[in-house]
């Protein structure tokens, strides 16, 4: 259940503001009414969804496909000795098996860390790793050439913990890394030591996050369709990310990006697991290409949690002084995550965790050292929210215990050590709006925090933490002097107009953002409007749709578009009305002259107009990111957490914890989310409480075990999230602190909420019944575990206490 949202608009503590670029149109608009934005909107794919229209890439169909199968490996570590796929060539109905022996080019999303291949060769390094696949024409014979596939292999020592994968004399993974670590980061920024010595209180405290998974409800499908004669493949695939796998496949397969075309479906959610190329989209193009034909690939549940890619499980010891007035002073965390396998976004992630210790709070001094580590186990990757959820868990929870040493509410050391902004952090990254204290206001009052905490009747708590984002990474993964981003509009003679983008709509509702910040911008409704988007036929190139980046980059594209579009029109109405641009306005589909609106041209009239000699209409928007954004310092590691804006968020959680079970029930969240402007109000909320229910399955009950390398939930029904049976009541709160750099002032929405519910809830937890819990997630097993170490610690402590004040001769022996 969730309340109607509310809206703030985040007050002005700031002595000045970082001058980014805004585009003409938005100075020009500046704070006019809106039509478009700004007003909730269903989405442009909204009914195609509801009504099971929409296509996703398994239910495309075409008569002629083959069924692809993979084989995958049993074994978690070892040598591939020798393949033998002759009795699966001559199985009737098999048009080709391939093996790694037929693309030997890595890849990787990471220039830096291109380490997989589309089949493995000479080793596999998880158990289910892609050894060999087959395209048959159908899925019997598919499977039954997987069973005659022979291939012979020698084990190897295998590691799914990171520690024992470190461990001096551990079987390499890949050879190139020594140690297994892919990659060990150290920074320091300012004096740690001194900041110490100038606390009046320093805690520590380790914590633990175990791996966690997508779960997201369309499994991995492609189709691939190989053009033999003109030597041209085009895949279909659930991706968020068509110019990685465009690249990928090029590379791979051997081919000139010119003979590839990738399509991007509707997708039915993704967060994360999607936004790099992955195995099955390559094997699927290797396949067409030797079937001379098409193929089509979808894989099992069971092999969507071998393709992975999610949050690694990571071990956090943190260290933070403060002094008396709940001033930080010091900052110093050690991180180890499990990345599995490959390399996959691995740099990034654990680069991400260090550099977002910062830019929520003034810290004067903080020191990071991490570790990567290569294990046998399948890659995690970028999960929503990537690099920065499990050491906020800790960050946020270690304040609450620093708050009770100090006797102080959370609430006022969190607002003890807020950011003056604009302003530089230590690590150099901007930040320029910053609503975190308006979050922090209003979920405390909207929640009623101040009344509650510590107030409550015992086994029932309130708890609050904070949380930020980046609104998209200011580098690219691949670095170019391209823009980050480009739009295209068409107009033509039957009046609508066409935007093309090569962003990636995975569920999030960017199209239609970019459809009413070009309404807005144009003067018209979004339904003269069609979007035709993630097509490298038709689209212009685009990054994707990762480290929620598409409101503000493609979006300030749209806009830019938009504006073009805008000034041909405007300037044909003028030649029509015979007066200058500047004395025409545009009002339901009418130009009109200001000064005498009887004077007026239809949009159709017009368009007739602005086609006069020279035909079809098209404009082009282009964004970068401005200098400032991208982080000076000269150090390794400083382009990763850079970013154009930051999105701030508060929640307050709610719990009721029943003591005989340990079962744990969230009554109540309330959240603030800073997301600059809300161009569309109903799609931000939506963002905002997903991310809120993103967070909870992770704070209370998913995990990733594996046993003897597999995992031992590869499934929906055991692999636990939340269901609407737990959904608690969700009130959301809409912050707009308007980014300057952003359209409209818009900026992050969809990911900065999760990390704050995992320390509110053990914050929560701690508060009702005055046990603290670091190691998620907050099932009843752990807390009741939890609360049996308390009692058993406190039956310790009484008798020790006696017998301490007998020895001092407060009591009577």
């Amino acid at each position: 259940m969730t309340e109607t949202n509310t809206k703030s608009t985040a007050k002005d503590m700031r002595p000045g503001a970082v001058a980014l670029p805004r585009g003409a149109v938005q100075s020009a608009l500046g704070q006019a009414p809106k039509r478009v934005v700004g007003r909730p909107m269903p989405l442009v794919d909204g009914v195609d969804k509801a009504t099971g229209r929409g296509k996703y890439s398994a239910d495309l169909h075409f008569p002629d496909a083959l069924v692809g199968r993979i084989l995958r490996s049993p074994h978690a570590h070892a040598r591939i000795k020798s393949i033998d796929v002759s009795a699966a060539l001559a199985l009737e109905g098999v048009r080709a098996v391939v093996t790694g022996e037929d693309s030997g080019v890595p890849f990787g999303v990471l220039p830096i860390a291109r380490d997989e291949f589309a089949l493995a060769r000479e080793k596999v390094r998880y158990k289910g790793e892609e050894v060999a696949a087959v395209a048959a024409v159908d899925a019997w014979s598919a499977e039954q050439a997987l069973e005659r596939i022979r291939v012979e292999y020698e084990p190897l020592p295998a590691y799914d913990d990171p520690y024992a994968a470190m461990a001096e004399g551990a079987e390499l993974i890949h050879a190139h890394r020594q140690r297994n670590v892919e990659r060990e980061v150290d920074h320091e920024f300012g004096d740690v030591s001194a900041g110490f010595s100038a606390s009046d209180v320093i805690l520590q405290e380790s914590f633990f996050t175990p791996e966690v998974t997508h779960a997201q409800m369309e499994p991995h499908a492609a189709v691939a369709i190989w053009e033999e004669y003109e030597g041209r493949l085009t895949v279909w695939c659930s991706t968020q990310v068509p110019y990685y796998v465009h690249l990928s496949l090029a590379a791979t397969m051997g081919l000139d990006m010119s003979r590839i075309r990738v399509i991007k479906p509707m997708v039915g959610g993704a967060f994360g697991c999607k936004t790099e190329a992955l195995s099955y989209e390559l094997i699927c193009g290797l396949l067409a290409r030797k079937a001379k034909g098409t193929v089509k690939l979808v894989l099992s549940r069971e092999e969507v949690f071998y393709a992975h890619r999610g949050r690694p499980a990571t071990w956090t010891r943190l260290k933070i002084g403060v002094t008396r007035d709940g001033r930080l002073q010091a900052v110093e965390a050690e991180v180890v995550q499990r990345g599995g396998a490959y390399g996959g976004y691995g740099i990034v992630s654990i680069l991400y965790a260090g550099a977002l210790l910062s830019a929520i709070y003034d810290i004067p001094n903080v020191k990071y050292h991490a570790y990567r580590v290569l294990t046998n186990t399948p890659a995690n990757g970028a999960m929503r929210g990537h690099g920065t959820v499990d050491v906020r868990f800790a960050f946020e929870s270690l304040l609450d215990m620093l708050a009770a040493r100090l006797e102080m509410s959370p609430i006022d050391l969190r607002v003890a050590n807020l950011i003056q902004a604009p302003t530089m952090t230590l690590n150099d990254l901007l930040v320029n709006s910053y609503g975190y204290p308006e979050c922090l206001e209003q979920v405390v009052d909207a929640s009623g925090y101040r009344d509650k905490a510590g107030k409550l009747p015992f086994g029932k708590g309130v708890g609050l933490a904070g949380s930020h984002y980046v609104s998209g990474a200011s580098k690219p993964v691949n670095r170019s002097n391209m823009p980050h981003a480009v739009v295209t509009m068409k107009l033509d003679t039957d009046g609508s107009i066409t935007l093309f983008t090569g962003a990636a709509d995975i569920g999030q509702g960017s199209s239609t953002v970019l459809v009413q910040i070009a309404a807005e911008v144009i003067g018209v409704s979004p339904g003269r409007f069609r979007i035709v988007s993630a097509d490298s036929a038709l689209t212009p190139k685009d990054n994707g749709s990762y480290s929620s980046r598409v409101t503000l980059y493609v979006g300030n594209a749209a806009l830019q578009a938009a504006q073009g579009m805008r000034d041909l029109l405007f300037e044909a109405a003028a030649r029509g009305l015979q007066v200058f641009p500047v004395d025409v306005e545009l009002v339901d589909d009418e130009f009109r002259l200001i000064a005498d609106p009887e004077k007026k041209l239809s949009f159709n009239e017009v368009v007739e107009l602005a086609l006069d000699y020279g035909g079809t209409l098209m404009t082009k928007g282009t964004y970068a990111t401005p200098k400032i954004t991208q982080g000076g310092r000269n150090y390794r590691g400083a382009g990763v957490g850079a970013t154009p804006a930051f999105s701030y968020s508060a929640q307050v959680v709610e719990v009721d914890v029943d003591i005989r079970t340990g079962n744990v029930k969230v009554e109540k969240v309330t959240v603030a989310h800073d997301c600059g402007y809300a161009i569309n109000p109903l799609a931000v909320e939506g963002q905002i409480e997903g991310s809120v229910w993103m967070g909870m399955g992770q704070g209370r009950q998913e995990e990733t075990h594996y046993e003897n390398g597999l995992p031992k939930a590869p499934n929906l029904l055991d692999y636990r999230f939340p269901t609407i049976m737990e959904s608690p009541e969700i009130h959301t709160i809409i912050v707009e602190s308007n980014e300057s750099g952003g359209p409209f002032g818009a900026k992050e929405a969809g990911e900065g909420s999760l990390a704050g519910f995992l320390p509110a809830m053990a914050n929560a937890i701690e508060d009702a019944i005055g046990v603290r819990i670091t190691d998620l997630p907050l099932s009843p097993e752990k807390v009741y575990a939890a609360i049996q170490r308390a009692r058993k610690a406190q039956a310790e402590a009484v008798p020790a206490a006696v017998a301490s004040a007998q020895a001092s001769g407060k009591i009577a022996r």
